[in-house]
């Protein structure tokens, strides 16, 4: 029996390909064009590896799970840092992916999830999206919970307060990031809100 013909592109590059024009246009944005323009490949290419633009956006946001969040995540937790320079080092690892020239500017997951309120996500998308925004909050909660410089600073007392005012700040500057605000103005948001916390 033939073979069937072999494809001529890498699918974990276009997969990253469309990730960014997600990132910069969101889901309703990004045309079809847009996405295989970016990815290098033709419309039946596209369809074939990935599906419809449905599939291929879920694909690309558990990309941007997969890849992009579990960097920042190791720095809240890092060995031998102090509670404060952990905050510092994971929330400016943020703010200098949002603030990237290279990228779509902001957060992903923030700009998609600006959109659920129109309607126009496909409901596999909108449930992961709606997944997605909790995984922060987890995280979060977590580190104020067990930690034990937190408990000692009492912040596992208000732990999903806490949480929730870390994950506010990081859209906040999310969104200035994509409207040009410099990331030395927003490090000194970061700085105010974790000097607020870890006083004690």
């Amino acid at each position: 029996m033939a073979s069937g013909r072999k494809k001529s592109f890498d699918e974990n590059t276009a997969l990253n390909a469309a990730m960014e024009v997600f990132w910069q246009k969101g889901y309703v944005s990004a045309s079809l064009t847009d996405l295989t323009a970016r990815m290098g490949i033709n419309k039946p290419s596209m369809y074939s590896a990935f599906g419809n633009k449905e599939a291929l956006f879920v694909k690309a946001t558990q990309c941007y799970i997969d890849t992009k969040l579990a960097p920042h995540v190791e720095l809240l937790f890092q060995e031998g840092s102090s509670l404060k320079q952990r905050l510092k080092n994971h929330m400016m690892s943020i703010v200098a992916m949002q603030s990237d020239p290279e990228k779509g500017k902001g957060c992903f997951l923030t700009l998609c999830q600006s959109e659920l309120i129109g309607g126009d996500i496909p409901k596999e998308a909108e449930q992961l999206l709606k997944e997605a925004d909790l995984i922060p909050l987890q995280i979060y909660s977590k580190l104020f919970e067990t930690d034990e410089e937190c408990i000692a600073l009492e912040l596992h007392k208000n732990a999903q307060a806490n949480a929730l005012t870390i994950y506010t700040l990081l859209k906040g500057t999310a969104s200035m990031a994509r409207s040009g605000i410099k990331t030395s103005d927003l490090e000194y948001c970061v700085d105010t809100i974790i000097s607020g916390m870890t006083i004690h």
